[in-house]
């Protein structure tokens, strides 16, 4: 098992990000390894870190703005070679559809559940596709 796994969160919402890192804390599961963030505000920031590589996991906000999460997932999806898994955080079950349209791996709502978060960034940490 590889010592860390470096995980991409985008959202424009400084407290969306701390979300995240809280859920995930040092590592989401015993058998996945501990977790490194690399966090980005912007589109241009992830594009940027995509290209440079080196990422395991993007978790994308689908209520970011100007480019909502689903969006950059359904464009990483198509321009990254090899585009690491993405988890998507919608603000509604309902849109569960709209996380299927983008090609995420998995899908959990907002505000962000630890227990919920944390078994499906593992899932993708493993390897796994995590349920939408």
């Amino acid at each position: 098992m590889q010592s860390t796994a470096t995980v991409l969160v985008y959202s424009d919402n400084a407290g969306t990000r701390e979300q995240v890192r809280l859920a995930t804390g040092r590592r989401p599961a015993a058998d996945v390894p501990a977790v490194e963030f690399i966090e980005c505000a912007t589109l241009p920031a992830v594009l940027q870190h995509l290209d440079k590589g080196g990422i395991d996991v993007c978790v994308l906000d689908g209520e970011a703005v100007p480019a909502g999460g689903m969006g950059v997932c359904r464009q990483i999806k198509d321009e990254v070679f090899r585009c690491p898994p993405v988890l998507v955080l919608m603000g509604r079950p309902q849109d569960a559809w709209l996380a299927t349209w983008s090609r995420a791996d998995a899908a959990v709502t907002l505000p962000v559940d630890p227990v919920e978060f944390a078994g499906a960034l593992a899932g993708l940490l493993r390897g796994g596709r995590a349920a939408a």
